[in-house]
C-alpha cells in the first residue's frame, strides 16, 4: 500500500492556510520548483487570483481534475463546474467542519447563549430518558 496518496500535481485542489487568502480553495496549476506552485483559483469560482505560492501554505485535498500543467484559466473554470468538484468539496465532511468552525466564530454572545441553554436541555433529556431504562 503507497504511503502517500496526495501528491503536488497540476489539477489538485488545495486550502490554503496561511496569508490573504487563508480559508479559501485554489487548483494548482503547475510546479515551479520543489517548495512553489503556481495556484488559480479560478477568480470567479473560489476569489483566489492566478500566483506562485509556497507548498507549505497549502492543505492537499483528495480532489483533483485532470488538467495539462500551465492551463489558462477559462479551461480551469470549465473543467471544475463540469466535474462539480466546488460542490463535491462542500459536501466533503472537511468542508462541513471548517464552515461550523466559522459559523461558531462569527456567533454573538445572544446566539452563544441560545446554544448553551440548547446543550442543557438535550443533555438534561438524555440523561432522564437513561435514567428510566
Amino acid at each position: 500500500m503507497p504511503m502517500f496518496t496526495r501528491f503536488v500535481q497540476a489539477g489538485r485542489l488545495a486550502l490554503i492556510t496561511f496569508g490573504p487568502c487563508a480559508g479559501k480553495m485554489c487548483t494548482i496549476v503547475d510546479i515551479v520548483n520543489q517548495k512553489n506552485v503556481l495556484v488559480d483559483g479560478p477568480e470567479s469560482v473560489t476569489g483566489v487570483k492566478r500566483h506562485m505560492m509556497p507548498v507549505k501554505r497549502l492543505s492537499l485535498t483528495d480532489f483533483r481534475v485532470k488538467v495539462r500543467r500551465g492551463c489558462r484559466e477559462k479551461t480551469l473554470r470549465k473543467i471544475l463546474e463540469k466535474e462539480e468538484i466546488m460542490k463535491k468539496w462542500t459536501e466533503s465532511s472537511w468542508a462541513k467542519k471548517l464552515q461550523a468552525s466559522k459559523t461558531r466564530q462569527n456567533m454573538t454572545d445572544f446566539e452563544r447563549f441560545k446554544l448553551m441553554v440548547a446543550k442543557k436541555r438535550r443533555s438534561a433529556l438524555v440523561k432522564k430518558s437513561l435514567k428510566k431504562k
